[in-house]
């Protein structure tokens, strides 16, 4: 068997960025719905998870939803214990979501298996293999958060 060309690599390459991000996406819909939860459930989760903490608005944004579903979302997800509405100091008739203090290792637990799968497969690699890949998924994640901000009218 002949040594793939570059071009064949880079088809390869993107090929399987296309299935990774598929493949994550069905993920995440399994695990929103194992969770009880909807995908924009979860999606809202992640980025309190990064963040820390966000006004409504800005998750509305975010999420893409009206400003009453996000109040709805909101709502499931104060019943079901993982975030906590707080008072906005710099405004007092703003509010302030964050994670519940427990959720974080609820959300844990439901990863588990999943962690587990990426510490050995990214274990499997060299240290100069991981170099390329951290550097390869660093890239991408710019790469899309620049495309993100070029269709968003305020990113």
């Amino acid at each position: 068997m002949s040594k793939p060309t570059k071009t064949d690599l880079k088809k390869r390459a993107l090929m399987a960025v296309r299935d990774y991000g598929v493949n994550l996406t069905l993920f995440r819909n399994a695990m929103s719905e194992w969770a009880g939860l909807n995908v924009t459930d979860m999606e809202c989760l992640r980025l309190l998870f990064q963040k820390g903490i966000a006004t409504p608005s800005e998750l509305s944004r975010f999420t893409g939803l009206t400003s009453g579903a996000t109040t709805a979302m909101l709502d499931r997800l104060e019943k079901a214990g993982l975030i906590e509405r707080r008072p906005n100091p710099n405004d007092r008739r703003g509010t302030l979501i964050a994670p519940a203090p427990s959720s974080g290792e609820k959300a844990a637990a439901w990863f588990t298996s999943a962690r587990t799968a990426q510490e050995e497969l990214i274990s499997s690699y060299s240290e100069s293999e991981l170099e390329i890949i951290a550097n390869a998924f660093e890239r991408f994640a710019k790469l899309w958060d620049d495309e993100r901000k070029k269709v968003q009218k305020d990113p």
